[in-house]
């Protein structure tokens, strides 16, 4: 009878390595290379090593914490292997939340993203059916399950609506197919993993100037991030710490935003109501939070009070909605003041445009 070999293989031997250097407990692990870190979650993504060996190295290198040089070879193994699209606009804001989503208070970047490319700003939400340790809710989860489009099989169809539309929505499951493989592992693992921080920080489209506004929640993990920016293709990042991770900086507490418009230069803004809203604005927007906060909902009560802000811009989730898009617009730098800005939405809101336009984005995906 034939033996099968049990020979491990070079690229086994090569995740041994570096298991044995990060997974050996709090007083002897190690750190690794910018290139070994690069390598190794390339093995993890192109399934060169066992699942076992997967789990573990991405259990470990969370527990190690990374440094720095780690989670840039990290981004670069995740940024090597997305499949990227180029598109037929001038520039594109891409909103990237945590992929787990939110569960908290109800989160409205999904109904935001119109707005937005209504005030001139082409923009589009980079998402995927909610992962752990939250499994909230995403964009493509209000997109697929409140909405009922499919969420495989028309990633072409996106690209193409988000050049007749100038927004939409794009899944890593068809933008990085070999991250959405690892999604099993990821919910097995239960705990966050170094790929939620840095699988924010890719390019699946490409127009002639990109922007990117992203978030972190906790501390630390905002260097790295701005630090991948600084080597992306990024024209211009914005990594802050919005409520609940989101990219809505500024309403539950003052959020410190890091901007990033070159390879050295990495400006920081903070935001908070009061500084930037006038007083009857800031205590509008205040109320919808604290109000929303008390709330229990499922998914079609919070698109409901979403459909209810693009509609005639009346509820609760209207001056959260002005807000985000003001506060994005102004941090990458399209002139208006805050307040403009959110007077600027509050308008578009009112007269309904903006749900009209999402109907019909919505409907072409059938």
């Amino acid at each position: 009878m034939k033996k099968t070999s049990l020979k491990p293989t070079l690229d086994d031997n090569r995740m041994k390595s570096y298991l044995q250097r990060i997974a050996t407990g709090p007083k002897m692990s190690k750190n690794l290379t910018e290139l070994e870190a690069e390598d190794a979650l390339t093995l993890i993504l192109k399934e060169k090593v066992s699942k076992v060996k997967s789990g573990v190295f991405l259990i470990a290198a969370r527990m190690k914490l990374e440094t720095l040089e780690e989670n840039i070879g990290y981004w670069k193994a995740l940024d090597k292997t997305t499949v990227q699209y180029p598109v037929k606009l001038g520039r594109l804001l891409q909103v990237a939340d945590p992929f787990d989503g939110f569960n908290r208070v109800p989160y409205f970047g999904f109904y935001t993203i119109p707005v937005l490319a209504a005030m001139g700003l082409p923009t589009y939400g980079h998402s995927a059916p909610s992962l752990p340790p939250k499994f909230g809710i995403t964009f493509e989860d209000i997109l697929c399950k409140q909405y009922g489009v499919n969420s495989q099989g028309n990633h072409r169809q996106r690209i193409e609506l988000i050049n007749q539309f100038q927004f939409g929505y794009i899944n890593t499951q068809e933008a990085h197919p070999l991250l959405e493989n690892l999604r099993e592992l990821r919910t097995e693992i239960v705990k966050r993993t170094t790929l939620s921080t840095m699988e924010k920080m890719l390019m699946p489209l490409q127009a002639e100037e990109n922007y990117l506004a992203t978030s972190y929640f906790h501390r630390g993990y905002e260097t790295s991030m701005i630090e991948a920016a600084k080597l992306s293709k990024f024209n211009l990042t914005l990594v802050g710490n919005g409520a609940e991770g989101t990219t809505l900086y500024g309403v539950h507490k003052p959020a410190k935003v890091f901007i990033s418009s070159g390879k050295e230069k990495t400006d920081e803004v903070l935001c908070q109501l009061g500084t930037m809203f006038s007083k009857e604005t800031s205590a509008e927007i205040e109320a919808a939070y604290q109000t929303l906060k008390l709330e229990e909902y499922d998914l079609p009560k919070f698109a409901g009070w979403g459909e209810s802000a693009l509609k005639s811009g009346t509820g609760t989730a209207t001056p959260l909605i002005a807000c985000q898009a003001a506060v994005l617009f102004h941090l990458c730098g399209f002139g208006l003041s805050y307040q403009e800005g959110y007077d600027t939405a509050k308008k578009l809101l009112e007269e309904g445009t903006c749900y009209k336009k999402l109907m019909e984005y919505i409907d072409s995906l059938f």
